[in-house]
């Protein structure tokens, strides 16, 4: 691709062009070099789109595996919160269905299913508890359908979130119930570090423990260590408390049934700005980790297409030189 065709498509305008382009220089000229093959497999997590699905509308939530493989990658990571609309029409047998059909039209391996506004499986009420295991299920069946090896769930907790021992005690209740439930359909229920004390790697390991389920493990996300916000808030506010992220994904990856790359943004050689990814990669090689890492940008001063190429390159390169 030559370069004015190749900045014609970022969808960059002005200054944002201009601050953009020794990374786009990067990019282009890393696009097709040779590297010795790494040492996990690559997927697509579906966030990194999910501007193109909600606010411009310029991607159905249906055409995800289409876009995954005009991307390059072989693999997916759905996110469910995406199909709401297509589920509260059709249904979500239907969607299941379809999403399996276009997957195998594209060649495209379906990973997991990462899975929000389901309820909260570590609720203090166990009624709660018992509604979000409910509606976490038909993401189980769902995932059983399309081949996925597992769902990703949060583990927040109304109520139980302030003390730790509550936390703890509603938390092995409804994801070790759930995951109880997912062994029937051979899927794992992963919890990936999202806010709160699931980001507190050690308490989150500590749960894992007590549940003591193969099947019942973690999603490692190399972002996403905040435990705690001002003013208490879930999301959006300032951090005020964070956990180490490299301690975090040490703690976390013996219980890995998948990873998470996050990004945010990149420097001219296209490393990312806040994330040590030698560091962290090196943590998830030595863990012995071969499995998929989803690629999860996350940033706002490049497109989301530039964000998903400019992390796969800094993976790919970073894993060659982890490989000398």
């Amino acid at each position: 691709m030559n370069r004015r065709l190749f900045l014609k498509n970022t969808g960059m305008a002005g200054a944002a062009l201009s601050l953009a382009d020794p990374l786009l220089s990067w990019l282009m000229e890393n696009e097709n070099t040779t590297a010795a093959k790494p040492f996990f497999k690559l997927s697509l997590a579906q966030w990194s789109v999910h501007r193109a699905i909600l606010e411009k509308k310029t991607l159905a939530a249906l055409d995800f595996a289409k876009k995954a493989r005009e991307l390059g990658f072989e693999a997916v990571e759905y996110v469910s919160q995406l199909y709401n609309p297509e589920i509260e029409k059709d249904g979500i047998s239907k969607v299941v269905k379809e999403l399996k059909k276009r997957s195998h039209d594209h060649g495209i391996k379906n990973v997991l299913i990462m899975v929000d506004g389901e309820g909260e499986l570590a609720a203090l009420a166990k009624a709660e508890r018992d509604d979000a295991i409910a509606k976490h299920s038909k993401w189980v069946d769902a995932a059983a359908e399309l081949g996925c090896h597992s769902i990703r769930v949060n583990l927040f907790g109304a109520g139980a979130e302030n003390d730790f021992d509550k936390w703890k005690a509603t938390s092995v209740d409804g994801l070790g119930r759930l995951a109880e439930y997912a062994q029937k359909s051979n899927i794992n229920v992963i919890v990936e570090n999202h806010g709160g004390l699931s980001s507190d790697a050690g308490k989150l390991t500590d749960v894992i423990k007590s549940i003591n389920l193969k099947n019942c493990g973690t999603l490692p996300d190399f972002g996403n260590f905040c435990v705690k916000r001002d003013g208490g808030e879930r999301w959006g506010a300032p951090c005020i408390d964070e956990y180490d992220k490299y301690k975090g994904v040490l703690q976390l990856m013996p219980f890995a049934h998948g990873v998470s790359a996050k990004t945010y943004d990149f420097d001219a050689k296209g490393n990312e700005t806040t994330i040590d990814y030698r560091k962290m990669l090196k943590i998830v090689k030595e863990a012995g980790y071969t499995g998929h890492i989803g690629v999860e940008y996350e940033g706002s001063r490049l497109s989301e297409e530039e964000g998903i190429k400019a992390t796969k390159a800094l993976l790919i390169r970073v894993a060659d030189e982890l490989n000398k």
